[in-house]
């Protein structure tokens, strides 16, 4: 579903991918490139970890603890998403050749609760490509 630019929803997703940014450079990741988008998909934050080209998608839960009524942003990352993910990032490295022979992974980072203390869980090399 495309979102309205400037839409509430769009508004918070990019606070959060700010948030999620933000934790992950302290641990030392460089940002390439936000919000990759083609037919198939959006990645939502392409990192460097090394020599290591990280996908990184960004979920957030509204509700108290990492594990709220709906679980976890993790849990919500299924097959079909990370079939999507997988396909949009083998585009992404077909765009960018300099980038095509060096390791990959796809890491999930969830944000549950509010901003004043929100908890991240973050996966890295949540799963595998095909």
């Amino acid at each position: 579903m495309k979102l309205r630019a400037g839409s509430a929803t769009q508004t918070a997703g990019a606070h959060y991918e700010d948030l999620a940014l933000a934790h992950l450079q302290r641990a030392g990741l460089a940002l390439i490139e936000r919000n990759f988008s083609c037919r198939w998909g959006e990645i939502d934050l392409v990192m460097r970890e090394g020599e290591v080209v990280v996908f990184v998608e960004v979920r957030y839960r509204r509700g108290a603890g990492a594990r709220g009524g709906y679980g976890s942003g993790i849990d919500s990352v299924g097959a079909t998403k990370r079939a999507k993910l997988v396909r949009a990032a083998e585009v992404y490295l077909a765009q960018r050749p300099r980038l095509a022979d060096r390791a990959c992974r796809f890491d999930v980072l969830a944000i549950a609760g509010g901003d004043d203390a929100p908890e991240i869980d973050w996966r890295r090399n949540a799963f595998e490509a095909f």
